[in-house]
């Protein structure tokens, strides 16, 4: 130990040049916004390497699992109608909807960080802007939605998990075509609320429920969860819904970033009319 203080004061200089050189490097990057995006740029690329090296051990370990759900995703589109095509001789797939004029483009992805425990959770994908993706593009597994593309550098996208008390999604039970809102408002990472369904109609557990489309994101009939709890609390007009999640947050590998290629045009032709 009298070393240690021997060596830290004969070089007491040298670590005092290094902690206020770190300490004018942090002044910069925090006043001065060109610094800081080039800076946070950085670490994305960084950690994202860092998760993407971790991941590809923890994913040699879950090859059993995967092929599970990909043998189950692959008996799902076999189910498809035949007004859906699939094309599969590539990473990148196309599904037109003749019935509903939908035009999406898939892109395989895998899961390198995820967060299940926090108000906000976020996700980070291997594949950013280099490969195709881009903000307010879809992220779905082969057992239901994750998320929504919320940020991109070259190599890696951020992820809004649908387990983030930002996240608001249109959805629609199986049964009766009611409309409600997907919320998550804390706790498991298992369960979600289902909001917005009056009480005037039918609602019981075990009620699947998939996406809407009402969104410019999400394709209509993706799986969202199943129902597990339904009551009324006195006084109110619209059920109080707990949703078993489709997904398991916990154990989430590869996913497919979805690209609706119309949402351009919808987007303007709904700005139009707002200005009308």
């Amino acid at each position: 130990m009298r070393n240690l203080f021997t060596f830290l004061w004969r070089h007491s200089m040298f670590f005092l040049f290094i902690i206020l050189e770190v300490f004018s490097v942090l002044l910069i990057v925090k006043y001065n916004g060109y610094q800081k995006a080039v800076a946070f740029g950085q670490f994305d690329e960084l950690s994202g390497s860092l998760h993407r090296d971790y991941n590809t051990l923890w994913e040699y370990f879950s090859l059993k699992k995967i092929n599970h759900d990909l043998a189950e995703e692959n008996a799902r589109y076999r189910k498809m109608l035949p007004s859906a095509f699939l094309i599969t001789d590539s990473l990148v797939h196309y599904k037109n909807d003749t019935l509903y004029r939908q035009h999406y483009q898939y892109m395989s992805a895998q899961v390198i960080s995820n967060a299940t425990n926090t108000a906000a959770n976020y996700i980070q994908l291997d594949k950013g802007r280099l490969q195709g993706l881009n903000k307010d593009m879809a992220v779905i597994s082969p057992k239901g939605i994750v998320g929504t593309v919320v940020n991109v550098s070259n190599n890696f996208a951020w992820v809004m998990s649908i387990l983030n008390k930002e996240s608001r999604i249109s959805v629609r039970i199986k049964k009766n075509a009611q409309i409600g809102t997907l919320a998550w408002e804390g706790g498991s990472y298992l369960y979600a609320s289902l909001k917005d369904i009056p009480t005037h109609v039918s609602v019981i557990k075990g009620d699947t429920v998939f996406t809407s489309g009402y969104s410019h994101v999400f394709p209509k009939g993706e799986m969202v969860g199943t129902i597990s709890e339904v009551s009324i609390k006195p006084g109110e007009h619209f059920y109080t819904i707990q949703l078993r999640l489709a997904v398991d947050f916990n154990s989430l590998g590869h996913v497919y970033v979805v690209k609706n290629l119309l949402r351009e045009e919808q987007m303007k032709l709904q700005e139009a009319n707002k200005n009308e």
